[in-house]
């Protein structure tokens, strides 16, 4: 395991800061490599949730080339994809998915959000209803630039949704970060609708990691982890969750 420059318990929440991203997403990967290889001895099958973005590029990629892992007994979810895009779209999570997981590791099943569907409602009810069959084992996620989980921004996000799945409007600070990452080549070609899995379904996983690196989330951790619980930075519900933690690098920490 790499050294981490320091570990510390934030209410909650248990913190690793690693000097380099590269260590970050290695000690991230091992941490969800270990935990499901003891899920699957105590249990015939897992279920897992993946996040996406630019931030988690490096970490998906160690976690698929690290073998040791039997995927044909895991079935995976995803946070969020774009209201009416395309699942074939360069910017589509069903895309990024397919191209830097599903190809890799040949899971049991992965189970796909569609932005698409003809029904949106009816889609958050249909994967909503994929979630409630079986227990989720493991939450793999980041933290936006405006502190939100999935596509919880702090105007959508609910503590105490009593939805799965639901239908959000993007604030602008979340549509820069979309342009920002590349996948949309300005503000008015991002969606501005998005089916995204609601606070109280992410924190309902068995264990949650979260991995936060690069300098342009450390406003969003600093808020997180030094302000208020509260929906005006949705990351800071984190430091409820004895089951989570969180992976930052020298870069994303250097505001605490």
């Amino acid at each position: 395991m790499g050294q981490s420059i320091r570990s510390f318990v934030v209410d909650s929440l248990r913190v690793r800061v690693y000097p380099t991203q590269e260590q970050l997403v290695q000690d991230a990967a091992r941490e969800v490599q270990g935990y499901l290889q003891q899920v699957l001895m105590a249990q015939p099958r897992a279920a897992a949730i993946l996040a996406t973005g630019n931030s988690q590029i490096l970490f998906l990629k160690q976690l698929a080339n690290m073998g040791a892992v039997d995927w044909s007994r895991i079935a995976l979810f995803h946070l969020d994809e774009y209201l009416g895009l395309s699942e074939d779209h360069p910017a589509s999570f069903r895309h990024y998915m397919r191209e830097r997981v599903a190809s890799l590791v040949n899971p049991k099943v992965f189970h796909y959000l569609a932005g698409d569907a003809w029904l949106p409602i009816k889609e958050c009810e249909r994967y909503a209803q994929l979630l409630r069959a079986q227990p989720i084992d493991l939450c793999c996620l980041g933290i936006g630039e405006n502190g939100h989980l999935a596509f919880n921004d702090p105007l959508v996000a609910d503590f105490n949704d009593n939805r799965s799945v639901k239908i959000v409007r993007l604030d602008e600070a979340c549509k820069r970060q979309q342009v920002g990452e590349g996948y949309f080549p300005n503000l008015e070609s991002v969606p501005s609708h998005a089916l995204t899995l609601t606070i109280p379904a992410l924190c309902a996983a068995k264990r949650m990691i979260c991995v936060v690196p690069e300098k342009r989330k450390a406003e969003a951790v600093r808020a997180a982890l030094r302000g208020p619980i509260c929906t005006d930075c949705p990351a800071s519900i984190l430091r409820r969750q004895a089951q989570c933690f969180l992976f930052l690098d020298a870069e994303s920490a250097s505001l605490i």
